[in-house]
């Protein structure tokens, strides 16, 4: 029994040993990155040495070391690293992060690879310009070069898209919203976070925001925002101003904060056609529950309405019928086998959809009139009409012609187009049939 005893202790000192060394050389390991990088790359030390990690002994080797077999550990200095701090490796200390972070719709924005964003992009551009420019924000699927010092692959390194496509499965870049190597909180509370991808024509949140009442808001009451708060409750610990992860993401009195940026959007608007989400119900209610720490509820119905019967309409008068012509179109081969975007027709009714009905409807969304209008709704009127319908009526087809002259002489929403005068059309807006239709998109659920 004695013997027993001695074996186990015997373990147990060897185990104590063993581990207490392992530690001595991560240390001296964690230290040989510091010492030379405080030199040769100061600005990033200074980041680091700043942040919520360096006060809690987080170290370069903590987040970059690899495993033996993956695809882009090299040997750096006598240690297996890896350039890539993919979402995996966060996740080891933040995994209700990491989990939130998967199921989102950030986590799938790499598939643009396989979308007709990146085909017009490589036909019409090419790779240098889906490199730079698509990938930059969507995120690329990351090569490996055993030539390189790093073992990344110069096309598709450096890049921190949202929906990167990892070399160990993983999906998204942690660093496009915390920016290496400080990582602060309070930078990803700001709008300028988000704006690096979200803004341009056929997605302008940033230029929304900037011109919506929230936006104004911020930026002249910015350094009231409590932005570098450890707690950051909207109407708790802030109240002048909501910003992007104020109602997207972050805590309210009544929910936690969430990385899955899904979780209060009720539409999808990015489609040609705008489709409920799942679960879109609980989903508004939790956005609700945001607007309800500055708003009243009669203020948060009524901003609801006004932006679903803005995307009804969209749908309704414009998305679905050139939505329909389109496949008429497609189904008859009328393109003679053109590829797309080689014809009029392809490129009119994508920026109808994909440019000016998604700015109008992120501008409802978001509080933001001029794009509602003047950048949206406006420009889909001028496009639909004048550019999409001729386009359609050249192939001089008899189904494509049927369907159009059905839409604007049986429709009451069209039929100004050709058969209303001015008298008529103003007592059809105020009391007429198209007044009812209009009334029953603010009813719809």
């Amino acid at each position: 029994m004695k013997k027993f005893h001695l074996i186990m202790l015997l373990f147990l000192l060897i185990g104590f040993f063993s581990s207490t060394a392992a530690k001595n050389d991560d240390a001296k390991v964690s230290d040989n990155c510091i010492t030379c990088h405080k030199e040769k790359s100061p600005g990033i030390y200074k980041q680091w040495e700043i942040s919520k990690h360096a006060e809690n002994d987080v170290t370069c080797i903590d987040c970059h070391a690899a495993e033996s077999g993956d695809k882009d550990g090299f040997d750096h200095e006598g240690a297996l690293v890896a350039t890539l701090v993919t979402p995996k490796d966060c996740g080891g200390c933040h995994s209700q992060e990491a989990d939130e972070v998967n199921r989102s719709y950030h986590a799938t924005a790499g598939k643009i690879l396989e979308s007709k964003d990146a085909y017009l992009a490589y036909v019409g551009g090419g790779t240098p310009a889906v490199i730079a420019g698509c990938e930059s924000c969507h995120g690329s699927k990351m090569l490996i070069d055993e030539n390189s010092p790093n073992k990344l692959s110069s096309k598709t390194w450096p890049n921190s898209g949202i929906g990167r496509i990892n070399p160990d499965g993983s999906l998204g870049s942690c660093t496009a919203c915390h920016t290496r190597h400080a990582f602060k909180k309070s930078q990803a509370r700001q709008p300028e976070a988000c704006s690096k991808c979200h803004l341009g024509p056929d997605h302008p949140q940033k230029e929304i925001y900037e011109e919506s009442k929230h936006g104004n808001a911020y930026y002249t009451n910015k350094d009231e925002m409590n932005l570098k708060s450890e707690s950051w409750v909207v109407g708790v610990d802030y109240f002048e101003a909501p910003t992007c992860a104020t109602c997207h993401m972050s805590a309210t009195p009544n929910q936690k904060l969430t990385h899955d940026v899904g979780d209060r959007i009720s539409w999808t608007l990015r489609p040609p056609v705008s489709k409920y989400k799942d679960n879109h119900e609980q989903k508004r209610k939790n956005m609700e529950d945001v607007c309800a720490a500055c708003h009243t509820k009669r203020f948060m119905e009524g901003h609801f309405v006004q932006f679903d019967a803005l995307v009804r309409l969209y749908n309704e008068k414009f998305a679905k019928p050139a939505t329909a012509i389109m496949k008429i179109v497609n189904d008859k081969k009328l393109k003679h086998n053109k590829a797309n975007f080689a014809n009029d027709i392809d490129w009119i009714y994508w920026e109808l959809w994909h440019h000016e009905g998604r700015r109008a409807r992120h501008g409802a969304a978001m509080m933001g009139p001029d794009y509602t209008w003047w950048h949206g709704i406006y420009d889909v009127i001028q496009n639909f009409y004048f550019e999409f319908i001729p386009a359609a009526k050249e192939f001089n087809d008899t189904d494509v012609n049927a369907a159009i002259d059905k839409l604007m002489n049986d429709d009451p929403m069209h039929q100004w187009f050709l058969t209303k005068t001015t008298a008529e059309l103003k007592a059809a807006i105020n009391n007429g049939e198209m007044a009812k239709i209009y009334a029953e998109l603010f009813d719809k659920k």
